[in-house]
């Protein structure tokens, strides 16, 4: 059992949830599992695993099959840096689990972020790239780049840049750079041109990734072009993460940190908090329920492109339920429910979720409506057909409006 299992009291009806994304790639959910299987080893309590989205089992499904069997639930994700899904999705969750499930302890973990286990694996993996390229950071002039997915999320993209100086600081490599193959820059590709101007001898491009997936063959794509473009410099991209077990220590440090209620989050940079130059609209509840809104809307339009890992069947209207503890105090779970069902029931093109504060608190339930922009105050149940109908014929209805964005 790890030193962290040593440190805390563990409880025989304790147990923990592993949180992936979610794939349309079986292998990519089945190395979550994985990853649980060997927590649970590491742990010594029940570890399950769930995903936010494109997999069984969803994080509700998985606490509802849980929480009768067990007095504390610890929920982990399986998240590189913390972006919408570990500040907006997963606390949701544990709200409505804690609301759902009274007499269960719930704890959120935070992301795997800057840990010097995840410093030594992608160490470990460029020398895995040095060794096959015939080539020693000790005598020849060797520059990293660590590749990751890019996001919208200031946090997120400035922890990629502290993680290439942390691997950088104390070894021989002549550089070490980030890089983002989508999203937000600098893209890979310009990082590498960039270095070939330096002449280095080699240079390993690092794909900081989990699954070894579409983003993950691009990035090795992007340095077998450069390789090719550049016959002075030996380029090629190493594994990305994968199950390696030195993840399983990163991830026992978060969940020794959420069962004992110390998770560290990045509050003051963290544009959901605060205004950040360049992300002053996604300030605040509101701003961040539609932020997240677009962003799964964005996945939604790339239904039709081959191999997207993020597709999903884009609905023509979504609509979304607070469901904190205001408006669950005032019937929006049943709000919730009527919604959806009334969505089946018509067959509609209408997607229903559940979503943090609106920041109306004393007016709900509030049932925001997207792409529209439109709000509805004190919603009950039996008006639940009517929002449908009226979402399905790109209408509104007018006496329940409570607001328009």
């Amino acid at each position: 059992m790890s030193r962290t299992a040593d440190t805390v009291e563990i409880r025989e009806d304790e147990v923990a949830l592993l949180v992936g994304h979610g794939s349309r790639r079986e292998k990519s959910n089945e190395q979550v599992r994985e990853l649980a299987a060997g927590l649970e080893g590491r742990l010594g309590v029940p570890v399950d695993a769930a995903f936010l989205e494109l997999a069984e089992p969803s994080i509700p499904e998985a606490i509802d099959g849980l929480a009768h069997s067990t007095s504390r639930l610890t929920l982990v994700p399986l998240s590189l840096f913390a972006a919408s899904h570990v500040k907006n999705d997963l606390p949701l969750a544990v709200d409505r689990a804690r609301a759902e499930h009274p007499g269960v302890r719930f704890h959120a973990g935070g992301h795997l972020g800057i840990h010097p286990a995840i410093l030594d694996l992608l160490d470990d993996r460029a020398a895995t790239v040095e060794a096959e390229l015939g080539i020693d950071r000790e005598d020849d002039d060797v520059a990293v780049v660590i590749c990751a997915r890019g996001s919208s999320d200031p946090d997120s993209n400035a922890d990629v840049h502290k993680l290439a100086r942390l691997l950088y600081e104390g070894r021989e490599f002549s550089r070490v750079e980030a890089g983002f193959i989508g999203v937000t820059e600098p893209l890979l590709d310009e990082v590498l041109h960039d270095l070939a101007k330096a002449r280095p001898d080699a240079v390993v491009v690092l794909p900081y990734m989990l699954g070894d997936g579409v983003l993950t063959g691009r990035i090795r794509d992007g340095a077998d072009e450069f390789d090719e473009e550049y016959p002075y410099v030996d380029a090629a991209a190493g594994d990305p993460l994968g199950t390696d077990s030195r993840l399983l220590d990163v991830l026992s440090d978060r969940w020794q940190e959420a069962r004992t209620d110390s998770v560290d989050m990045s509050c003051d940079t963290c544009k959901y908090k605060v205004e950040l130059d360049g992300y002053e609209e996604d300030t605040g509840g509101a701003r961040a329920m539609l932020r997240a809104m677009t962003h799964q809307q964005a996945h939604e339009d790339r239904e039709n492109v081959d191999d997207e890992p993020h597709a999903h069947d884009a609905p023509g209207t979504h609509i979304a339920v607070c469901t904190n503890q205001t408006c669950a105090a005032d019937g929006a779970p049943a709000v919730l429910e009527k919604l959806r069902q009334a969505a089946r029931d018509a067959d509609a093109d209408v997607h229903v979720t559940r979503s943090s504060c609106f920041d109306q608190c004393g007016d709900g339930p509030i049932v925001a409506q997207y792409p529209d922009g439109v709000w509805y105050g004190g919603c009950e149940g039996e008006d639940a057909e009517r929002i449908v109908s009226a979402a399905e014929r790109d209408r509104i209805v007018s006496e329940l409006v409570h607001q328009t964005l």
